[in-house]
This record gives C-alpha cells, structure tokens and sequence, in this order.
C-alpha cells in the first residue's frame, strides 16, 4: 500500500495517519518519535514504532477474541496498520488501578499505592490546552459526547481494563493505569488508538520495576529494552 502526499492527513507526535487507497479505511503509521510533556520533549528511537505497533495488535488482537470491538482491521507492515474510518471522540478516557504520576502529586498519594476502586477520568483532547481534565457535565455541555456515550466509553473501559489486567499478569507486568480512546463507527462506540507502553504505565510484578514511557519522561533509560520485554513477555503469554 502506498503512502503519499496525496493520501496524507495528519501527523501526531507518534503517528500519521494517511487514508486508504480506496478511501474506505484510514492506514496508521507508527513513527519512532518518543515524546513528553505536550511534546516539548522529543527524541527518536530507531525502532520504538515497529515495537509500539506489534504490543498493541497483540493487546487489539486479544481484546478483540473477548468481544471488545475496535476500529484495528489488520497489520500493513513493520510500522503500519489498516484501521476503520471512525468519527474520533475528543476526550481521553483514563483507567487507574495504582496511584502513580500526576495522580500521586496532586492527591499525595505514594506512587504504587492500590486504589480501593478504579478511577475513571476525562481529559480533553487538546495538545494547545495541555489535555485538561474534563467532568462529564462539561462534556456534554460542550457537545463533545452525549451521557449514553460517556456511560458506554466507561462501560467499554472497565471491561477493557479487566482484560488487560489479566493479560499483563499473566505475563509478569502489574497494570497500574493507562489511556483509551473511542471512536463513533455507525451506531457503534468502537476502541480506537493503540495500546502500548506509550499509554501505559506498567511495572514488573515482582520488582515493580517502570516498563513505560515514564522510562522517557523522568530520563531513567534504557526505554526501548524495556518496550522490548513488555513486548516478549506479552508474546511468551500468548503462547501459553
């Protein structure tokens, strides 16, 4: 499939997004490109999108086998994957089982420490905002998404959120809380986006040792051979 000016759309910090040469479907391209605090830090990482993209088809592929219905159709190549065209929802739902990142600081709440139930929130999909946390009223004040939608995108996120909680520990990683994101397709709230070590936090089980992009964010290294274990634990799992 060819990428090209003509069939360009829109560059992110980690991906591109190009239409499909039929017009049908979208064809997402996962860079190598690692980024932080609203992107002003950045750095290449020769080979971080062949390793995002092949976590999360694993995760998609997983989700899918157990009824989570996603806008993922099939892998291109090393860095590419075909996608249903979907109407992007501008809220990121986020998932929380541990206190970690700017959920400990602004709550003085240990990093690592188990919440008593899982925190759903809401932030606004707005890079120049900064992503600010948004509550549901205000949602559907702005006519961003209706109630049933909002109820069904937190429905969808704790199933989700049960299904990778069981995956990751099968596969020696504690998932201590990530992001999603929703799409409208016809009548339907599909999972759209990916889901790798980019949008989550996860630790080893044992040692709690950060397998994440938190790697990049607090300069702590090594982040790609730590995507690289995610990835190989995640694939020995599906073996099993």
């Amino acid at each position: 499939m060819k990428l090209n000016t003509e069939n360009f759309l829109y560059e992110g910090k980690s991906k591109i997004i190009y239409n499909s040469e039929d017009n049908r479907n979208y064809v997402i391209k996962f860079k190598d490109t690692a980024t932080a605090l609203n992107g002003e830090k950045s750095e290449t990482l020769s080979g971080k999108g062949r390793i995002n993209l092949e976590i999360s088809n694993i995760i998609y592929n997983y989700l899918e086998k157990n009824g989570i219905k996603s806008h993922f159709i099939r892998q291109i190549d090393d860095t590419s994957i075909l996608v249903k065209k979907a109407d992007i929802i501008m809220v990121e739902v986020i998932v929380r089982n541990y206190a970690a990142g700017g959920f400990s600081k602004k709550y003085n709440i240990p990093e690592g420490n188990e919440l008593l139930n899982t925190v759903f929130e809401f932030c606004l999909k707005s890079d120049s905002l900064g992503d600010p946390m948004i509550n549901a009223s205000q949602i559907t004040a702005i006519n961003i998404a209706t109630r049933d939608e909002i109820n069904k995108m937190i429905y969808l996120a704790n199933n989700i959120n049960d299904l990778l909680i069981k995956l990751f520990q099968d596969a020696g990683i504690k998932l201590i809380d990530f992001k999603l994101e929703f799409g409208r397709h016809g009548n339907e709230i599909i999972l759209c986006d990916e889901i790798s070590p980019d949008s989550c936090r996860l630790w080893d089980l044992n040692t709690n040792e950060k397998l994440d992009k938190d790697r990049f964010r607090r300069d702590m290294g090594d982040v790609l051979e730590k995507y690289k274990i995610v990835l190989e634990r995640l694939k020995n799992g599906q073996q099993q």
